[in-house]
Order: C-alpha cells, then sequence, then structure tokens
C-alpha cells in the first residue's frame, strides 16, 4: 500500500467523487450524500493506494480558528478533515489510521490542531477509532431526537 498527497487533477477527483458515491449507497452516516467538484475543491488530498486503485482517501483543508476558541486561541491554524473513507473489504487493516498519520504529518508544520466531526451511525466504532486508536480529544456532540 502507499500512501501520498495527491494533486487535485480530474482523474484524482473523478475518483473521490465515485468512492463517495459508494459511501453515500452505504448508508452509513446521516445526511451524508456523493460529492461534487465542489465538495473537494480547495482541499489537500491524500490517497491509500493498492496495485493503483485508490483503496480509501482523505480530503481537508487549512484554515484559522474563529469559532473553535474553547479549544484554541481565536486564528490558530488548524487543519479540518473533511473526509476520511476506506473501502469496506479493506476497514479494520489500519489504512484509515495510517492515511490520518501521513496527513497530520504533512500539515504539521501549517496547522497547531487536526479537527473533524463525523455523521456515522456506527458512533460506537467511529469514537473508539478516532479517540482510542488516533489519540484524539472529545470536544462536542450533537445529539438529537426526532419528536413524534
Amino acid at each position: 500500500m502507499i500512501i501520498h498527497e495527491a494533486v487535485p487533477d480530474t482523474n484524482t477527483v473523478n475518483t473521490l467523487i465515485e468512492l463517495s458515491r459508494d459511501w453515500a449507497a452505504e448508508n452509513s452516516c446521516t445526511g451524508y450524500r456523493e460529492n461534487d467538484n465542489s465538495d473537494i475543491e480547495g482541499n489537500r488530498i491524500f490517497l491509500a493506494e493498492e496495485d493503483g486503485t485508490v483503496i480509501g482517501y482523505l480530503f481537508g483543508k487549512l484554515s484559522r480558528s474563529e469559532k473553535k476558541t474553547s479549544i484554541m486561541a481565536e486564528n490558530t491554524p488548524f487543519f479540518e478533515v473533511a473526509e476520511l473513507y476506506v473501502v469496506p473489504s479493506r476497514r479494520s487493516d489500519g489504512i484509515g489510521s495510517s492515511l490520518f498519520r501521513y496527513a497530520e504529518n504533512a500539515v504539521r508544520s501549517e496547522a497547531e490542531y487536526i479537527v473533524l466531526s463525523t455523521a456515522t451511525k456506527n458512533w460506537k466504532a467511529i469514537l473508539h477509532f478516532y479517540l482510542e486508536e488516533l489519540d484524539m480529544t472529545f470536544w462536542s456532540a450533537t445529539l438529537y431526537r426526532k419528536l413524534l
């Protein structure tokens, strides 16, 4: 497996859109829809490839804090992960962790924090992944319950 930062060319963007279509079909995240060009534009893209096939991706962008001041000072540079996806047949193989660590190292000189939000329906597994495997810190949660 090779992990690298990718140039956001047409082929890469189309591959991410195709994989996001598969992700949307899984119905594993509340409100997730397949990407279009505008979702990917302006992001840094990291790919996990095996034998020339993309088996996972992470993309996100550098920002400066404005509304996250309860965890970091105003104007602090951070990298926000927009999406981290691994094809179902390769989950639990360490690919997501490897993508995250690669991106973390790639942006370390430009950002003081790495942040993300998730809307997965499998919250127990995702909290284990981010909190225990990647040693992130819990900051916030949005919970909901439909009223009948």
